[in-house]
């Protein structure tokens, strides 16, 4: 599977932005779908994610209330809306996704398969 993400750009403090992820499968039903972020000198982290049987996502702390994390597995893509967007948000973005990643290790990635490019997105103060 491959995954291409987009969406990034820059934007002010405040603002939202809708990433997108899609993907070369024909349906990302089945799959473990996550959000990562990695900010310039920092390890990657955890973002958001949703379990393979779309249920109850899964957010990051900082993120929770902020950004949502959706699925439409007819067009083979999961989004992830950002709003009131922080300077700390500031981040490559990358999109995952695995066809058996459990519920509890939805926050892992290293129990993702397939990886995106990353989107950029920079938020000015």
């Amino acid at each position: 599977v491959q995954l291409q993400a987009s969406g990034g750009g820059l934007v002010q403090a405040g603002s939202s932005l809708r990433l997108s992820c899609a993907a070369s499968a024909r349906t990302l039903s089945g799959y473990g779908l996550g959000w990562f972020r990695q900010a310039p000198g920092k390890e990657r982290e955890f973002v958001a994610a949703t379990p393979r049987s779309g249920g109850t996502a899964v957010y990051a702390d900082s993120v929770k209330g902020r950004f949502t994390i959706s699925r439409d597995n007819a067009k083979s893509t999961v989004y992830l809306q950002m709003n009131s967007l922080e300077p700390e948000d500031t981040a490559i973005y990358y999109c995952a996704a695995s066809s058996r990643i459990i519920y509890s290790s939805l926050a892992m990635s290293s129990q993702y398969h397939y990886w995106g490019q990353g989107t950029l997105v920079t938020v000015s103060s």
